[in-house]
């Protein structure tokens, strides 16, 4: 059974949101070229349902973006599992940095493969209602913070590996800095309409770029809200 799915009925999930609509999403993902079974099962086992309105409860198992609130999105599933797949592929890291919490869904995620995560975001009422879930969901391995997520959180640097959830018109140093040696940034960059994804390595020789994809992001704002 599923480590999210011991105890209460609305994390197991009935109809739209039961196991089934689960598991036909991570057949869709398969097909569509997502191989890395961790990343797999974790989707498989994570009760999306949960990091949304109940009212779009019948469309958590979508591949597609869903609105959360605030002008912010739980990202289409195939998204997570590819910026998921792409920062553990060469090694899972023991420490991550994530920036933008959103809904707490990529989170999770992450939370459910590495050690620990460390979560920013700049609008409060997202990030209380994602502690919500990750204390519902048991997930202890989570230490969130209110604020700039363009900052990072250098009191914890450095990070084996950074995933940015919003799109910024380019990488941020700040962020780059608080990479430890041989890290992973995974991040979207670029305008809307012409954004991509790219993974960052820290090596000895410097920053080796790769542009993996086209993708679409809501933008990597500065301050707090």
């Amino acid at each position: 059974m599923s480590r999210f799915a011991q105890s209460r009925p609305e994390v197991r999930g009935l109809g739209m949101t039961s196991q089934r609509a689960r598991d036909r999403l991570i057949e869709r993902l398969h097909s569509e070229g997502i191989q890395d079974r961790r990343v797999l099962d974790t989707l498989r086992q994570l009760p999306r349902h949960l990091f949304i309105d109940e009212a779009l409860a019948s469309r958590a198992y979508e591949d597609t973006a869903l609105p959360i609130g605030q002008g912010q999105t739980i990202s289409q599933p195939y998204v997570v599992a590819r910026m998921t797949e792409v920062l553990i592929e060469h090694a899972l890291p023991r420490r991550v940095l994530e920036v933008g919490t959103g809904s707490g869904y990529q989170c999770a995620v992450l939370a459910s493969l590495v050690e620990q995560v460390y979560t920013v975001e700049r609008i409060d009422e997202l990030l209380r209602n994602a502690r919500r879930r990750f204390r519902k969901l048991g997930l202890g391995n989570i230490r969130s913070r209110h604020d700039d997520g363009r900052l990072g959180w250098p009191d914890e640097a450095p990070f084996d590996a950074i995933m940015v959830t919003a799109a910024g018109a380019d990488l941020e140093n700040a962020l780059l800095d608080q990479l430890a040696p041989g890290g992973v940034l995974v991040a979207p960059v670029g305008p809307p309409g012409r954004q991509a994804l790219l993974r960052v390595r820290a090596t000895e020789q410097g920053w080796q770029r790769e542009t993996l994809a086209a993708v679409s992001f809501v933008p990597l704002l500065g301050g707090i809200a």
